[in-house]
């Protein structure tokens, strides 16, 4: 069966009434009559074949009916409203849309983006958080942020940064356990892992870097993305194999710490990527821009320590990716 909807009136008189159990302070808010709430509250039961209301003496109460499609109705102007406003932007107010992992952008951009905001008030970013690759020939993504080898065919990629894995838990974790004196000392933590493909080096592969072959890694809790296994190392439930870049803050307010000077390099590296097309537009120009510049700070930062845990070592025999 299909069913007609009212106008978006006569829906918005059913929000303010199931939002005040009052015909009268609905119609103040709305600017019009009384009997026009009645009229648009009838309306829409007549269409929908439901009571929405019933009249208990001089009061209004919601039905059941009405209790389920109130918050349906109210979600729908939020969402249709959010939508316009967003579609309105004016003529000087622009908009820079961007995709990338989950994990990345509340470990490393968001934190952030405060920067370029400050510098850039003209300029709107609107995050689009996916471990899914996006099409970045779609109208409505501009820039992406993806984790790879920088060669997608028909796009432009300029390498961001690189990163490397190392193993944190929390100071919390190493008061109830002990400190492990050896990278094998870690069989017998508990060992956050994620359970889907990743092209990063995985827990054998840290090992082997320390110099201990293994054949499975001890059970643990499994997580589909990064930012979730070093939220539930922070939370001091085991230790996180953790990229660089997703734990750099963390590591300098003391919510991690990293264990044992090694590291395992990456093959993979983030790019900034974009269609051919749009790739010097200025408004996508300034926010690459502002990356290229982030990046900069935090790649030093994660060379030098490296650089530091390995003798006669230069930040550029380790930094080749």
């Amino acid at each position: 069966m299909i069913l007609r909807l009212p106008p978006i009136s006569a829906l918005r008189t059913l929000e303010a009434a199931a939002r005040h159990l009052s015909y009268t302070r609905a119609a103040q808010e709305l600017n019009i009559t009384q009997s026009a709430v009645s009229h648009q509250i009838r309306h829409a039961e007549e269409l929908w074949g439901l009571k929405l209301f019933e009249r208990r003496g001089r009061r209004i109460v919601i039905t059941e009916a009405g209790q389920t499609l109130a918050p349906i109705v109210r979600d729908f102007i939020s969402r249709m409203n959010d939508a316009l406003q967003d579609l309105h932007v004016s003529d000087n107010h622009r908009a820079v849309r961007v995709t990338l992992l989950q994990s990345l952008a509340i470990k490393w951009l968001v934190p952030r983006l405060g920067h370029f905001n400050r510098d850039n008030p003209d300029i709107d970013v609107w995050i689009s958080a996916s471990n899914e690759v996006v099409d970045l020939n779609q109208d409505n993504v501009d820039l992406a942020i993806r984790l790879g080898l920088g060669n997608w065919p028909g796009l432009h990629s300029t390498l961001l940064m690189r990163e490397y894995v190392f193993p944190v838990c929390s100071p919390s974790l190493i008061e109830r356990l002990g400190e492990p004196e050896t990278p094998r000392d870690l069989l017998r933590y508990p060992l956050l892992r994620r359970y889907l493909g990743d092209i990063c080096p995985r827990w054998k592969d840290w090992f082997a870097d320390a110099g201990i072959q293994i054949r499975a890694v001890p059970k643990g809790t499994r997580f589909p993305d990064t930012g979730m296994a070093i939220q539930a190392a922070i939370d001091g439930q085991g230790v996180g194999l953790a990229r660089s870049a997703h734990v750099a803050d963390d590591l300098a307010a003391g919510r991690l710490v990293k264990l044992f000077d090694v590291y395992s390099p990456s093959s993979v590296a983030y790019y900034i990527v974009t269609n051919k097309a749009r790739v010097n537009q200025p408004d996508i120009v300034a926010f690459r821009e502002w990356l290229l510049a982030e990046a900069t700070v935090s790649q030093k930062e994660f060379d030098r320590v490296v650089a530091a845990s390995i003798p006669n070592a230069t930040v550029s025999q380790i930094t080749a990716v």
